[in-house]
């Protein structure tokens, strides 16, 4: 009897990374793209900053406007309805990257592939460094896609047809950071390298609407719909609050000292230092952390490598949510705030109990009530040496998360 070929998965990730035009974002945006190398032969700096004319790859159709009189992404990036428009919509006033693989003579967001032992927005990170030349930190996820490896580079991707050897490429709404920035992070994230020029000869800088016409998958313009989607939420304004519950401590009943010294166990260290390698793809330059020792073990290896200090928050600590909840509350929700307010994404480390007080209370600021229950309603709310990346944007009634997306360390 003949046995049958196991399908093979590969797994990849990757990004759309945007910027905004010159002139046109805050000044804390305003990063130098510049890579200054020769030249290719068609004119564009690899990395430049300069945007080219679309190509001829599209496929001519665009969906139809939304029956519900609302604007779907599709619109809003083939300048529909409530789309790109003279009237200053943000679309307008930000560009994506997009880059050429000589291999498949294809237009295609930067990716690649996982390497053993790393995760997925650890890769993405990675891989758009190493194509695009630029640092770069996660935003809100956008969504992921499969397709047979057999049509990589073909123009329409079978989705549905997965029996053979199958690529799921998971992308992320993707920023640059200063240079600076990624100088304090790399030995917490690890290191980069150019990708060569066998496998990237180019990359343009293009708005919503060129990049459509640019592109050259269907699976790709897909995912710009949801980037679309992504930026009328208000995500370009978002920022990364990462809510870590510290590592696996030792057992209160074993633990001769006071409750406020019981240290993480060598489990639990393990844990928080594979977290450091997920929370730098976020890249937190604000580190807040309970007083007590098993929480700031657990961020000290992070703010050792990277060099940003950790400020203590007292009413953050086990005893002093007992004595007073809303009092902690106001604390974490003063640290949303001056995040949004100073544009720094802030990692804050809590205890259990204290988490599940805080969840009651951000299920309040959440987009949705889908989203709402991504925060766990009973404990343990969360593992330990685990995090939670919260996108927060500001509106007119406070803080809004649009996003949350779970973060797990891979010990190995």
């Amino acid at each position: 009897m003949g046995t049958s070929k196991m399908r093979h998965i590969v797994e990849a990730a990757g990004g759309i990374l945007y910027r905004w035009k010159a002139g046109c974002g805050p000044a804390s945006e305003t990063i130098d793209f510049t890579d200054h190398r020769s030249p290719d032969d068609s004119g564009t700096p690899l990395g430049g900053s300069a945007s080219a004319n679309p190509a001829n790859h599209t496929d001519g159709t665009d969906a139809a406007p939304s029956s519900t009189g609302k604007t779907s992404p599709n619109d809003a990036v083939s300048g529909g309805k409530g789309g790109i428009s003279p009237d200053g919509n943000v679309l307008d006033r930000i560009e994506l990257c997009i880059v050429h693989r000589p291999k498949y003579d294809d237009w295609s967001w930067p990716k690649g592939k996982l390497d053993p032992n790393e995760s997925a927005r650890h890769a993405a990170v990675r891989e758009i460094g190493e194509e695009t030349g630029l640092p770069v930190a996660l935003g809100p996820y956008l969504g992921d896609v499969s397709y047979p490896m057999s049509e990589e580079g073909s123009k329409h991707r079978h989705t549905k047809d997965l029996s053979s050897d199958t690529k799921h490429v998971q992308f992320w709404m993707v920023s640059a950071i200063s240079p600076i920035d990624n100088l304090k992070r790399t030995k917490a994230f690890g290191p980069v390298h150019r990708a060569d020029v066998g496998e990237i000869d180019e990359m343009v800088w293009l708005t919503p609407m060129e990049a459509r016409k640019k592109l050259t998958h269907s699976t790709d313009k897909d995912m710009l719909a949801l980037f679309v989607d992504r930026v009328q939420e208000g995500a370009l304004e978002a920022l990364p609050f990462l809510i870590v519950r510290h590592g696996k401590a030792e057992a209160r009943k074993l633990w001769k000292g006071t409750d406020a010294n019981r240290p993480i166990t060598p489990r639990g260290a393990a844990a928080a230092y594979a977290l450091n390698y997920e929370l730098a793809c976020f890249n937190p330059v604000r580190l807040t952390t309970s007083p007590w020792i098993r929480c700031m073990e657990t961020l000290q290896t992070f703010s050792w490598q990277t060099g940003r200090p950790m400020v203590t928050l007292d009413a953050l600590t086990e005893d002093a949510y007992a004595r007073d909840p809303a009092a902690a509350w106001d604390c974490l929700l003063s640290e949303i705030e001056y995040m949004l307010a100073r544009r720094e994404p802030t990692a804050i480390c809590m205890h259990r109990p204290v988490i599940g007080g805080m969840f009651e209370h951000l299920r309040e600021l959440c987009a949705s009530p889908t989203l709402g229950k991504r925060l766990i309603a009973k404990t343990p709310y969360m593992p330990t040496g685990t995090a939670m990346a919260l996108f927060v944007i500001p509106g007119p009634d406070g803080p809004k998360i649009i996003d949350i997306q779970k973060v797990h360390p891979l010990v190995y």
